[in-house]
């Protein structure tokens, strides 16, 4: 059954109004028309399946057939902090990670970046972010539309960290504290929120290093190979799930 989030404010009592492009691709391209049903979620925990009583041009009207909660959302909550990528390797990351289960993407700058930022497309491109997280979202079946933050530098990203109680910086040189271990031990901690943090192509410098665990961070090993940065960002995230049994059955 097909799925989408809408606004709260789109929610009505007994009823639903789907507009935008939402509308546009319930039209346009499913074909939708009256008595079709499919499920809405706000986002937030509410979600329904409802019916197909009116189209227009502007918009979609349904009414809610059965209200239910959902159950598409992971008990731990992973916010990935990915360096900024080369080409469209950030779509990939987030298109990937909102289908497992990351909860929040947290881009960012680091020595090694290799990319070039500009500010000025910083709009476009959460938006186009925005649009492949929700997307993905959908097609997962998932509770919520993960959240995505502006691009932060190196400093804003370790503040952040600083503030949590749980970050992980996944390191190739390190060879002693292993993800699967420590996670373990995290769930006996009743630990509910997790960041994973990335480097780029290049890797984190050693002075980066020193300064994620000053603020309190843990440099983790990924295993003995060593990973393209989007292939780290989604096994990390898979092995953290899979340890809370978000993963497997």
């Amino acid at each position: 059954m097909q799925r989408y989030f809408i606004p709260t404010e789109q929610f009505g009592e007994k009823s639903v109004r789907i507009i935008g492009d939402d509308a546009h691709h319930l039209m346009n391209v499913m074909r939708a028309k009256d008595g079709d049903q499919m499920i809405v979620a706000d986002g937030s925990g509410r979600e329904a399946v409802v019916q197909v009583t009116a189209l227009s041009k502007a918009e979609v009207l349904a009414e809610i057939v059965e209200e239910r909660i959902s159950h598409g959302e992971p008990s731990v909550r992973v916010w990935i902090a990915q360096a900024m990528p080369k080409g469209d390797k950030m779509e990939t990351v987030i298109q990937r990670g909102s289908e497992i289960g990351a909860t929040r993407f947290i881009p960012f700058t680091s020595e090694r970046t290799i990319v070039q930022y500009d500010a000025k497309k910083e709009g476009k491109r959460l938006e186009r972010w925005a649009r492949i997280a929700k997307e993905a979202a959908e097609q997962a079946h998932r509770g919520r539309v993960p959240d995505i933050d502006p691009v932060r530098n190196w400093r804003e990203l370790l503040k952040l960290a600083g503030q949590l109680k749980v970050a992980f910086l996944c390191y190739e040189k390190e060879s002693n504290r292993h993800l699967r271990g420590l996670l373990r031990e995290l769930q006996n901690e009743s630990s509910e929120q997790i960041l994973l943090i990335i480097g780029p192509e290049g890797g984190f410098s050693e002075k980066e290093v020193r300064e994620a665990e000053e603020a309190g961070c843990v440099t983790i090993s990924l295993g003995a190979r060593i990973l393209r940065t989007e292939t780290a960002a989604m096994v990390g995230l898979s092995c953290i799930l899979y340890e809370y049994g978000e993963i497997g059955g």
